[in-house]
């Protein structure tokens, strides 16, 4: 009977140290998926959209060497009627506006400080689009038409195989993909996940093999698709979306702090949705945008690539909301009307004809409710019109 307890005692201590190796061996991995099941609960998701390393991993986008540009004070404008139950509302974080490059209101809420680098989710897509109007000027891609395998091999005999890069920068690819981020169980998830987990996101999406619809037909907000506008640039180019992005595109910003992707586990940028900035340096981006590319004397997107990107091409139903290549054009837009978008609302609204840029954080859980878009649309416009 002793010998039978010592065995038993043995068995029960070796368990142990076996389990505790184990955690100790993923603890990274685990402590990522807790904080990633998490993300978006009503007590944690104001801290964690402004500490997205503690779930993710992540690499640094360089400022660059140069001089911070300035963001001058201009007059305090009086906010519109109904904006301070907007912010509350919406659980805005961040209010920033501009008009004529000079800051008529900047504000922060819910314990966020100007000093956050906040997670801005799908405004980050049109960051990608920005840099890829760089490098079809500089001829790293030869046309917009290519297959998007002809730079990404890997999806041959994927979903994506037979669509063409202008399908994917216009949502319209035709790929099944569940972008609901209320199911646990939906793709969108499901690749929180993997990239959590360390896993590779470039396999994720050659693992895709379902279409709802012929490349090109129909448009349905695909968030893979900007992956695989990602996978391109990568191809063409034979280098990472970081370098390039902060060479390109950031560099010339004279931002106040580096920033920083979420990235998978080969190091892969989340270009989909991974940017982490603060509030004033996504309004120097918006800035450029408006200005047609150009910021501090130096072309950094090509005018027409802006032009381009921004006006409403995809296969979007009549009436509603426009999509060019990457960026949102709302109901009703007036020529040179057009935002970025993220979800929990982060948003970049730009107004060219009123020399407007309006940049917005927030933790809205409610943001997928009927006419919070609208609602949000309605607001810009009233701060915009009031200037």
């Amino acid at each position: 009977m002793r010998r039978v307890l010592k065995i038993i005692v043995r068995t029960v201590l070796v368990l142990g140290v076996v389990i505790i190796a184990l955690g100790l061996w993923k603890r990274e991995e685990i402590t990522r998926l807790l904080a990633v099941n998490s993300l978006f609960s009503e007590e944690k998701i104001v801290a964690n959209f402004s500490n997205m390393e503690g779930a993710f991993v992540t690499t640094p986008l360089a400022r660059g060497a140069g001089a911070i540009s300035p963001l001058p004070k201009g007059a305090e404008m009086t906010l519109p009627e109904g904006a301070e139950q907007w912010i509350k509302d919406r659980a805005v974080t961040s209010l920033l506006v501009l008009q004529d490059g000079e800051i008529r209101h900047e504000s922060y809420h819910l314990g966020t400080t100007p000093g956050d680098r906040r997670v801005s989710w799908s405004v980050a897509k049109s960051y990608l689009s920005a840099l890829f109007g760089v490098l079809i000027e500089e001829g790293a891609i030869a046309s917009l038409d290519d297959p998007v395998t002809k730079y990404a091999p890997l999806l041959e005999g994927s979903a994506y195989d037979g669509a063409s890069i202008r399908n994917v920068l216009n949502m319209a690819s035709g790929v099944t993909f569940d972008e609901d981020y209320l199911d646990y169980d939906s793709d969108i998830n499901r690749m929180g996940r993997v990239v959590a987990l360390g896993g590779t996101l470039d396999q994720f999406t050659a693992d895709l093999k379902d279409s709802f619809a012929t490349p090109g037909d129909t448009w349905q907000y695909v968030s893979i698709d900007t992956h695989v506008i990602g996978m391109v640039i990568r191809g063409a180019t034979g280098r990472d979306v970081p370098s390039l992005l902060s060479e390109k595109i950031l560099t010339p910003l004279g931002l106040e702090r580096d920033g920083y992707y979420i990235t998978d586990g080969a190091g892969v940028a989340f270009v989909l949705g991974g940017l982490n900035f603060t509030t004033r340096d996504f309004a120097r981006f918006g800035q450029m945008i408006l200005q047609n590319g150009s910021y501090g004397g130096q072309q950094v997107v090509p005018a027409q690539w802006i032009a381009v990107s921004t006006r409403p091409s995809a296969p979007t139903a009549r009436g509603k909301t426009g999509y060019g290549y990457q960026w949102w054009i709302p109901v009703g837009a007036h020529e040179g009307e057009f935002m970025a978008r993220g979800v929990y609302g982060q948003y970049i609204y730009i107004d060219q004809t009123r020399n407007v840029v309006i940049m917005t954080t927030g933790a809205d859980r409610k943001f997928r409710e009927k006419g919070v878009n609208r609602s949000n649309i309605e607001m810009f416009r009233k701060l915009a019109q009031i200037l």
